[in-house]
C-alpha cells in the first residue's frame, strides 16, 4: 500500500537569487527525499513557493526604487527557472501573493480570532521620526541582547538564532538612513502561544525519537524557556490584509502567514489538477506523514509556531469532528553551508549564486557535491578545491567511468545489445545480491533523512563493482572465451543499472541519460515545467510536476539479455585544476 508523504519546503524570500546555502539547507534534501518516495511508489505532494511579503521584500524594493510587487515577481520568475535547471521537482512551487493564499491566510486568522487564540495589545515599537512611520523589524539592526552580535535584525539574531523584538535591540538603528528610532505605541493582534505550551511539549515528546538531536534540543529549550505571545499584525502596506473592520492600515505578519503556505499550496495544487478535495489525503489522513525541510534558523517557526497555528485552527474546511489536521511528522532542519571557510554574506557578495554557477557547471555535479557535503548535523563548507577533487575522484572516476566503460565494452563486442550471460557464477551472484541489498540499506537511510550516508552507501556499491571487474577478467577473456566475458559484462551491466536507480534521487539528469543508454524507453521521473494559472483577477506562474510518464521503481535491475543499447557517452566532465582559482576569483565580485 502506498504511503502519503507531504514534503513541505522552506519558502525563499523573493528579494535575491538562490544560492548554494539555500540548496544545501532545504531544497536539495527535500528533492532527494521526494524523488526516493516517488520511486518507492508512494503518493508524494511536494510544495513550496516564493515568500512574496514582508520587510525583506520592501527593504530591497526601496533600495532599488521599485515596487515590492515588481521585485518579487522578478525574483519569483528567476526562482522558477533556477529550480527547473537544478532539478527540484515540486508538485507545485507557487507564491504567497496568490488570491488563494490571501483568502486562506485570512481564514486562518479569523478562525484563530473566533476561537479566542488572538488578543489585542498595545505594543511599543520603533518609530522613525525622519520618515514619519513605524519601522518594521527588518528595517532595524542593532546589538543582540542575548549574544552581543552587532548586526542582529529586529526580528531574529542570525548569530544565536533567538527570536527578538526590535525594541530589545541595544543601540538600534534604521537600515534606511542610519538614524536612531524612538519608541512609540501601536495596537496589534497577538497569538497566544503560551496557551499551547503543554500540547506542544506533548507533540515534541511524541516525535523526539526520530527528530534530529539539534531540533529536539532547540525546541524543548524554546518551549520550556517560556513562550510569549507574538504579534500577528504589523504596520506595513505590503502583505495580506487583516480581515477585520478598521484594520485596513495593517497587514498579517509574514512569519504568521508564510508558514501557512504549506497548506495553501496544497489546496491550490488540488484545485489546479481538478480534484479540489485531494489535499485532504495529506492533511487529514492520520496515516500521512508531513516533513518540513528547512534551515536551522527556521526551527522555532516549524516546531512551535506552525504546529500551534494548526492546533488552533484544526478542522478548517473539514466538518468531520473526528478528523484533525496533521502536524509535521518530522522537521529535518539542516545547519548552514559556508563558502571557502566563511559565512554567507549577501552584503559582501560572499556567495555562490545558483543562476551563475549553473552557467558553467552541470546540475548533477553541483547536486552531487552539495549532497556529499550536506550540513545535516553541523555546518559544512563549500570549497572549490574539494568540489573539483570530489567531482573527479568520486563522481567521474568511481561512478561515471564505471558506467561508461562497461556500456562501451558491451556496445562494441555484442553488437549494441545486452549480452546473454548463460548461468551466472558464484562471484556474479554475490555481487548482484550485495547491490540488491543496497535498496534496503540506502532506502532505510533515505527514509530517516540521512542523505549523506545514503549517498556514500550507494557510491560504495559502485566501488564494489569496480573491485569485481578487477577480479573477474573481461577485456582479455572476450577474445578467448566470449561466453565467459558475457557473464562478467552482463553482471556489471545489471549492477550499474541498479546503482543508477539508487543514485537517481541524487543525480536525476545523468541517471535518466544512463537509463536511456541501457536501452529503456521510459522516464525514471516525471516532467517538471513552468505553467501559468489564472485566478479571478490575475494570473501567476508556478512550477508543476507531471508524473504521468514516470516509470522508475525502487527495485533491483532485471536487465533483459538482448535489449538494445544506445551508443554510450560520458555522464560527467572531468574538471581542470584551474577551475579552483577561476571560481575563487568570482567570490565577492560577480553580482547575485
Amino acid at each position: 500500500m502506498s504511503d502519503f508523504i507531504h514534503v513541505s519546503v522552506a519558502w525563499p524570500y523573493a528579494n535575491g537569487d538562490l544560492h548554494v546555502g539555500h540548496l544545501a539547507g532545504a531544497y536539495l534534501p527535500a528533492d532527494i527525499f521526494a524523488r526516493y518516495h516517488r520511486l518507492k511508489g508512494n503518493r508524494v505532494l511536494m510544495v513550496s513557493g516564493s515568500d512574496s511579503h514582508g520587510t525583506p521584500i520592501t527593504v530591497e524594493a526601496d533600495r532599488r526604487g521599485i515596487t515590492a510587487r515588481e521585485l518579487f515577481e522578478y525574483y519569483h520568475r528567476r526562482f522558477l527557472e533556477t529550480q527547473l535547471a537544478i532539478g527540484i521537482s515540486y508538485d507545485l512551487f507557487t507564491h504567497t501573493d496568490t488570491e488563494n493564499h490571501h483568502r486562506i491566510a485570512q481564514d486562518f486568522f479569523l478562525r484563530l480570532y473566533e476561537a479566542g487564540h488572538l488578543y489585542r495589545q498595545v505594543q511599543r515599537q520603533l518609530y522613525s521620526e525622519t520618515q514619519g512611520r513605524f519601522l518594521p523589524d527588518r528595517y532595524v539592526e542593532g546589538t543582540c541582547p542575548r549574544c552581543g552580535y552587532t548586526e542582529a535584525r529586529g526580528d531574529q539574531c542570525d548569530n544565536c538564532g533567538n527570536l527578538l523584538e526590535a525594541t530589545e535591540l541595544i543601540d538600534p538603528r534604521s537600515k534606511i538612513d542610519g538614524s536612531r528610532p524612538v519608541v512609540r505605541e501601536t495596537e496589534h493582534f497577538f497569538f497566544n502561544l503560551p496557551a499551547f505550551s503543554d500540547r506542544l511539549l506533548a507533540y515534541l515528546e511524541e516525535h523526539a525519537h526520530h527528530w534530529r538531536g539539534n531540533v529536539v534540543k532547540f525546541t524543548r529549550n524554546y518551549i520550556q524557556g517560556g513562550l510569549k505571545g507574538r504579534p500577528v499584525t504589523r504596520d506595513i502596506e505590503w502583505g495580506v490584509s487583516v480581515p477585520l473592520p478598521d484594520w485596513s492600515d495593517k497587514r498579517l505578519y509574514v512569519w504568521f502567514e508564510a508558514v501557512m503556505g504549506y497548506f495553501t499550496a496544497s489546496v491550490e495544487w488540488a484545485k489546479n489538477i481538478g480534484q479540489p478535495e485531494a489535499w485532504k489525503d495529506w492533511w487529514y489522513n492520520p496515516q500521512a506523514r508531513i516533513y518540513n525541510f528547512i534551515g536551522k534558523d527556521n526551527i522555532p517557526f516549524h516546531t512551535v509556531i506552525w504546529p500551534a497555528e494548526l492546533l488552533g485552527v484544526d478542522r478548517i474546511y473539514e466538518q468531520d469532528e473526528s478528523r484533525h489536521l496533521n502536524l509535521p511528522f518530522d522537521v529535518p532542519a539542516n545547519e548552514f553551508m559556508n563558502i571557502e571557510g566563511r559565512q554567507f554574506s549577501k552584503s559582501r557578495n560572499w556567495a555562490i549564486w545558483l543562476p551563475d554557477i549553473l552557467q558553467r557547471h552541470d546540475p548533477d555535479a553541483i547536486r552531487y557535491y552539495v549532497a556529499a557535503t550536506m550540513p545535516e548535523t553541523r555546518d559544512s563548507d563549500f570549497g572549490w578545491a574539494d568540489y573539483v577533487r570530489r567531482n573527479n575522484d568520486e563522481l567521474v572516476a568511481a561512478w561515471g567511468n564505471l558506467a561508461h566503460r562497461v556500456l562501451s565494452f558491451a556496445y562494441r563486442h555484442w553488437e549494441g545489445r545486452v549480452p546473454e550471460p548463460g548461468e551466472l557464477r558464484a562471484i556474479d551472484q554475490e555481487l548482484l545480491a550485495r547491490v540488491e541489498e543496497g535498496f534496503e540499506t540506502v532506502g532505510g537511510l533515505l527514509e530517516a533523512v540521512k542523505l549523506r550516508a545514503a549517498l556514500n552507501e550507494a557510491l560504495g556499491l559502485a566501488r564494489a563493482v569496480n573491485g569485481y571487474l578487477d577480479r573477474a577478467p573481461w577485456f582479455a577473456v572476450v577474445k578467448e572465451d566470449k561466453a565467459e566475458a558475457a557473464r562478467t559484462v552482463y553482471t556489471a551491466l545489471r549492477a550499474v543499472d541498479s546503482i543508477k536507480t539508487l543514485l537517481a534521487p541524487f543525480l536525476p539528469f545523468s541517471s535518466q541519460l544512463l537509463h536511456r543508454m541501457l536501452g529503456y524507453q521510459g522516464e525514471l521521473f516525471g516532467e517538471q515545467r513552468i505553467e501559468t494559472f489564472q485566478e479571478e483577477s490575475r494570473s501567476h506562474e508556478a512550477l508543476v510536476y507531471d508524473a504521468s510518464r514516470a516509470t522508475g521503481r525502487w527495485e533491483a535491475s532485471e536487465l533483459p539479455p538482448g535489449q538494445a543499447l544506445q551508443k554510450p557517452k560520458p555522464l560527467f566532465k572531468k574538471l581542470e585544476d584551474s577551475v579552483v582559482d577561476e571560481e575563487r576569483a568570482r567570490l565577492g565580485q560577480s553580482s547575485g
